[in-house]
């Protein structure tokens, strides 16, 4: 088997096996920590600062992401979220693909406990 062969059976079988264990998809992890989690924290409990200040959701709780279909978190992740009076609590992914967005909504499902 020539070494560029071997290399690629070696990075899909990284691939398949980090994905079988639940883990983001490359680049997903490194938006939410840039991007969500200074709200919603690393770990999705909103145990920060500026989450408990605006109030975001506690993902690792089942009946708090109950409350919404993966449909609406993706339209809140692409268009934002507004608070009564019009103002965003959470701003809109800017540059974010469609693709990464679903992805980040599979993220979010996995702090469910």
């Amino acid at each position: 088997m020539k070494k560029s062969s071997l290399f690629a059976a070696a990075c899909a079988l990284t691939v398949t096996a980090t994905l079988a264990a639940g883990d983001a998809p490359a680049g997903t992890r490194q938006y939410w920590e840039e991007h969500c989690a200074s709200c919603h924290g690393v770990d999705g409990k909103a145990d920060t600062k500026a989450g408990k200040k605006i109030g975001a959701i506690n993902f690792t709780d089942p009946q708090s992401q109950a409350r919404f279909t993966d449909e609406q978190m993706f339209t809140a992740i692409k268009e934002g979220v507004k608070n009564k009076s019009g103002k965003y609590t959470m701003k809109p992914a800017e540059n974010a693909s469609d693709e990464l967005i679903k992805s980040l909504v599979t993220h979010v499902r996995s702090f469910k406990k």
